[in-house]
């Protein structure tokens, strides 16, 4: 929907209130609407907010755009929200990416590895850790919140942090999220172990969130200012 030279995207849910989110980097403008409100309301709601979206959007516009990663020695790199040096060492074998003293990344991998398959050899990396990681927590909130997660798995996602098919008990995380402090992913995990109890994000939903995981806000920020340019990223 297009609202005063603004691109909108309108997602239908079933939701009771109309959400509006300003995403970084580039000022995307996304609006949560209820199945039932028609076009037209949609759009008076957006023209009342459009001094609020056009502030927002110049905010992130101003915002310093990161390097992109081409995966070569020098950059840096994050686990669990610390920074580590790449290290990328050529040699025949099996890649291999492992954390040594001083806070550095080495990279292991043959002559000639593409950028694509270097970026594999870390992304493949990065699941190790997470999945070394997971288990642990899922036990402890299901002590906790009193559901039991039939399954999980991980994957690189566009837009979601995670997601929970409620019938199969099955949640998806981002592979970002290995990239993120400890407390982002576990403020993830309640998250989507919560919709087990509750589908919807209404007021029993957060009722929930508020019992289990009392600081559960200040993990979700956190998760918001380590990504400053990373999209409109819901859950």
């Amino acid at each position: 929907m297009m609202v005063a030279d603004i691109e909108v995207l309108v997602v239908r849910k079933k939701i009771k209130n109309l959400n509006l989110t300003v995403s970084p980097p580039d000022g995307r403008v996304r609006v949560s609407v209820p199945t039932h409100v028609p076009d037209k309301t949609v759009r008076e709601f957006m023209l009342s907010k459009m001094s609020w979206i056009k502030e927002h959007q110049a905010h992130y516009q101003a915002q310093p755009r990161p390097p992109q990663q081409v995966m070569i020695t020098g950059e840096s790199h994050y686990l669990w929200g610390k920074p580590f040096r790449l290290e990328v060492i050529e040699r025949w074998g099996k890649h291999e990416v492992r954390i040594t003293e001083g806070a550095h990344l080495r990279m292991y991998v043959k002559p000639k590895t593409t950028q694509a398959n270097r970026e594999k050899a870390l992304d493949d990396w990065y699941r190790s850790e997470m999945k070394e990681r997971l288990p642990g927590l899922i036990a402890k909130w299901e002590a906790i919140i009193g559901k039991q997660v039939s399954e999980w798995r991980i994957k690189k996602m566009k837009t979601r942090w995670g997601s929970c098919n409620v019938k199969a008990k099955r949640i998806w995380f981002n592979l970002e999220l290995a990239k993120r402090p400890p407390e982002c992913l576990e403020v993830i995990l309640v998250h989507e172990m919560v919709h087990l109890l509750e589908r919807g994000h209404n007021k029993r939903f957060y009722r929930y969130m508020d019992q289990f995981m009392p600081g559960w806000r200040s993990s979700r920020d956190l998760l918001i200012r380590s990504s400053p340019a990373d999209g409109n990223w819901t859950y």
